[in-house]
């Protein structure tokens, strides 16, 4: 006696299945890695206007955190640029706010300031050759970047950054799926330069720009860690968009290690494009003039 309602019920409920479906708006395919640079890219300002910037100026302030931990490397407001950690004075009690000066001009070329006490720290790379004066360590002279620090100032990213022209650059972009980042969706994609360690750059599924890049491992505590640069707070600079806030985080290497690092924060004021940056910015600086002690006075 069931045969009879089974048979009609069955035709029913595929029908109802099918306009279901029918009614469903398809989900939107995945773009590729390469469309999602070029939303990226537009969603920045567009190339032609990334293409005409030659020059940039960035101050702010840049924390350095507290409690006598050892200073972490920074990464700074433009992709691939490390402020290196010898730049730094060590870390009091309470948490410090450090205001900063970053020039940049093509290709590769940075000169960052950093003030402390009335002393200023440089870092210089003019393309090829970098030079650092250190004046919190009492270190006055001019010295030449390391193997080490030359070796990464020659792989940085320019100043607009990774995925700006990224096939001219010579760099390899590859899409390896979606992931939450602080709660939204976004594209992982894979860089793998000409020169130097592949990374991950994150971009936001929705506005299509970066709110995560893949920092290079820091060695802390005899163990390399991995670090995370979040982008936040992006304005409109002369057409760009960029960056306010960037938020350095240096992870455990194990979900059981209990260690925990400070987030360092960089916190961008004022943005400049294409100022007028004399060649002479990015040679070799001037060393600091040692202090004198003023003559005693004669008392006659």
């Amino acid at each position: 006696m069931l045969r009879k309602p089974l048979a009609i019920c069955i035709p029913v409920m595929l029908a109802i299945a099918l306009a279901a479906m029918a009614n469903t708006p398809p989900s939107a395919p995945t773009p590729s890695a390469a469309e999602i640079v070029e939303n990226n890219v537009a969603a920045r300002g567009g190339l032609q206007a990334w293409r005409s910037v030659q020059t940039m100026s960035m101050t702010g302030k840049m924390g350095v955190g507290g409690n006598q931990r050892s200073t972490l490397p920074v990464e700074s407001p433009i992709p691939g640029h490390k402020i290196t950690p010898q730049m730094l004075p060590a870390r009091p009690s309470e948490e410090v706010q450090l205001p900063f000066l970053m020039e940049l001009a093509r290709i590769r070329k940075t000169r960052i300031e950093l003030q402390f006490r009335g002393q200023t720290a440089l870092q210089v790379y003019d393309g090829s050759n970098g030079w650092k004066v250190r004046p919190f360590l009492n270190r006055l002279d001019v010295e030449p970047f390391t193997a080490d620090e030359l070796k990464k100032a020659s792989n940085q990213a320019d100043l607009d950054g990774p995925l700006v022209d990224y096939a001219a650059k010579g760099t390899r972009v590859e899409l390896e799926g979606t992931e939450k980042v602080e709660e939204r969706d976004a594209y992982k994609l894979k860089l793998t330069p000409k020169a130097g360690e592949p990374f991950h750059v994150w971009v936001d599924a929705k506005t299509f720009l970066e709110i995560k890049i893949e920092g290079q491992p820091r060695q802390l505590d005899g163990v390399l860690h991995p670090v995370e640069v979040y982008y936040r707070d992006y304005r409109a600079v002369s057409g760009l968009q960029v960056p306010f806030v960037l938020e350095t985080k240096v992870l455990p290497v194990t979900p059981r290690m209990a260690t925990s690092y400070p987030t360092e924060k960089i916190v961008i004021e004022k943005v400049v494009v294409n100022p007028k940056l004399e060649a002479s910015l990015f040679a070799k600086p001037q060393a600091v003039p040692v202090p004198t002690a003023p003559a005693p006075k004669v008392v006659k």
